[in-house]
């Protein structure tokens, strides 16, 4: 097989148009191999090693067994993930599958073992009281049970308890607790497969923090930038963790999916830079993705009466932040004005939807230097 052909099984070998960087698997794929090694295990007494799964989208991947055990009425098998060259929190976790026979009728039974944590409030895609298990990774594994079952003549009832050694503390690092998912990591995956640095993967946690939030009933979310402006608004106002919404640099991707989902109020809080992107109309605030325009900034601070000498100077700076120390030292309110033009784009966004909306400017100190209410 030559590698165009490989490719086409074989998602790792599918590379970005836009980069090099290799592209790994979901837990939710790692979960459903394991499952179905150890379902046929449990039925054959022998593991397929590596194991062969298919893809929501119709792509075959093979997985080799890092762990493996039968016992009369149980077998189990571990899969080590590899998110390929994503930053990923569970990169390198243990992935384990244990699979029992269940009662007649059953159908296939979820069950969270070590490091797989539990659904506790509303808004999510499973619900409250299930392991955190999401659908497409529960539908995998129900349809390598069934691959397993047709093949080998073997029962369809089962009960599948998924894994993750460690997991606990790895989920300390996730959006985990302030969902509401207690105990462990969440199983995951919509197409099985990793794309190294996804924007993709971020905004749709932004999208579920949001879904607990409105489920939820919470009056007021915040959106920040980072944990210096998250730390600020949350020293003055007093909301719970699960209203915190960790936006990054995706102030499109929240202020579009509030537009449809509103919540009572919001408040977004950012460095001086980030916001001064959203003031001049960027909706994606990442460095490689949106700039600072100085020109822009310099005719913010000549409405504000700033001397010809400080326009200049802001027209020269390298970063935001110089800007925002030289309008300081001169007594002109930049951040203000800022804030305001934020305020105006988020709210051109948002379409009318009934939201108030604040925006507070935070700066690296954690101070808030500014702020607007609607």
């Amino acid at each position: 097989m030559n590698d165009a052909d490989k490719s086409k099984h074989d998602p790792y070998m599918a590379k970005s148009d836009a980069s090099s960087l290799r592209r790994g698997w979901t837990t939710g794929a790692c979960a459903a191999a394991a499952a179905k090694a150890a379902c046929q295990a449990l039925v054959t007494g022998t593991f397929p090693d590596p194991i062969e799964i298919t893809l929501p989208k119709g792509q075959t991947v093979a997985f080799p067994l890092a762990r493996e055990g039968v016992s009369d009425d149980r077998a189990w098998a571990g899969i080590i993930k590899d998110a390929g060259d994503d930053p990923d929190v569970t990169h390198g976790a243990m992935i384990v599958a244990e699979v029992r026979r269940a009662a007649p009728g059953a159908g296939i039974v979820f069950r969270a073992g070590e490091g797989v944590g539990m659904v506790t409030r509303p808004g999510l895609p499973i619900p409250a009281g299930e392991p955190a298990i999401n659908p497409v990774p529960r539908q995998m594994i129900r349809d390598s049970i069934a691959e397993i079952a047709e093949r080998y003549g073997g029962q369809r009832d089962m009960t599948v308890t998924i894994s993750v050694p460690g997991g606990a503390a790895l989920a300390e690092k996730t959006w985990n607790p302030r969902l509401g998912i207690i105990g462990g990591l969440s199983i995951l995956g919509t197409t099985g497969i990793v794309r190294p640095f996804s924007c993709s993967a971020w905004i749709a946690s932004i999208h579920r923090g949001i879904d607990v939030a409105v489920a939820n009933n919470l009056p007021h979310v915040i959106g920040s930038t980072g944990s210096t402006s998250e730390k600020a608004a949350q020293s003055l106002y007093s909301v719970p963790d699960f209203a915190l919404l960790d936006m990054g640099d995706f102030a499109g991707g929240l202020l579009k999916y509030l537009r449809n989902h509103p919540v009572p109020r919001l408040t977004i809080a950012g460095g001086f830079g980030k916001l001064t992107k959203l003031a001049q109309g960027a909706l994606d605030l990442h460095s490689g993705r949106s700039q600072v325009d100085f020109d822009g900034l310099a005719a913010f601070s000549s409405e504000l009466g700033a001397s010809a000498d400080l326009v200049s100077a802001i027209r020269e700076a390298n970063t935001a932040n110089q800007v925002l120390g030289l309008c300081t030292d001169q007594g002109i309110d930049i951040a203000g004005s800022v804030a305001i033009r934020a305020h105006a784009n988020a709210l051109s966004v948002l379409r009318g939807a009934e939201i108030d909306v604040d925006v507070l400017v935070i700066d690296r100190q954690g101070a808030i230097v500014a702020g607007t209410r609607s």
